[in-house]
């Protein structure tokens, strides 16, 4: 099921600023819990499982503990200290605040996971030219330098199996992987510079009044879903406002 699956991207951008923006004017755990449990719930309306959910975004689960652990040691020392050792102070105050900080990295994070995939960077450019009205020279870069992120994986796979059938690929993964990555830089720097004189000689961006193949519009439903993530971060707020937790830029 996925509610959200035809409105348009540029909506899906307005909605995640709408959903993340307010929470970061407070660092409580209780706003960023309210938002976080709000995105997990309504991820299979998006057509987002809690399985693709957590494959997608592992690299968050990732920093959040990170980050909650370096505020624990280095937050601002107040209350009850129960540790310390040269400049890292464990005290009630860090400890909130790594807690906050923690839940506050998903908060923000994986709702751009939720509303932010599978969007077609075609349909993107449209409506960041026709709705967001962007320059259109700029727009076309982007959605061209997009198309040719999507090549990076088959490049990769094809200068190894090239390398292996040349002898070349016997060596230390280390050693391996920079001299892949390095190839791939080179590829893509060659193949960004034949795009944009191909975009050149036929006149991307020289005209002003450019026509589009296809429109790109926005209804009923795209405002739905921005108010709905607007009311989730509003609601987040002043829950944390009335429970006493709320703490304006972590004061």
């Amino acid at each position: 099921m996925n509610v959200i699956e035809g409105i348009n991207p540029v909506t899906r951008i307005a909605a995640v600023i709408a959903l993340t923006t307010p929470l970061l004017i407070s660092v409580d755990v209780v706003s960023a819990a309210i938002a976080l449990a709000a995105t997990i719930l309504l991820a299979p309306l998006a057509g987002v499982s809690w399985r693709q959910l957590f494959k997608r975004g592992w690299p968050l689960f990732l920093i959040a503990p990170i980050a909650a652990l370096s505020m624990a040691l280095y937050g601002r020392p107040e209350g009850r200290e129960y540790f310390s050792f040269l400049l890292a102070h464990v005290t009630d105050n860090s400890l909130s605040l790594a807690l906050a900080i923690g839940v506050r990295v998903l908060a923000v994070g994986l709702p751009v996971v939720v509303l932010i995939s599978r969007v077609d960077p075609t349909d993107l450019g449209d409506g960041l030219a026709q709705i967001a009205r962007l320059p259109e020279r700029f727009v076309i870069g982007a959605v061209a330098g997009g198309r040719l992120v999507s090549l990076f994986r088959d490049d990769w796979q094809s200068m190894d199996r090239s390398r292996r059938a040349r002898g070349i690929a016997d060596q230390g993964r280390i050693r391996h992987f920079f001299t892949m990555a390095f190839g791939l830089l080179v590829l893509s720097l060659r193949r960004g510079s034949k795009l944009a004189t191909a975009m050149e000689a036929r006149g991307f961006g020289r005209h002003r009044g450019r026509t589009w193949a296809r429109s790109s519009t926005v209804g009923l439903i795209d405002a739905a879903v921005i108010l709905v993530c607007l009311a989730i971060s509003v609601t987040a707020i002043v829950v944390s406002i009335q429970t006493g937790y709320f703490r304006f830029l972590g004061t």
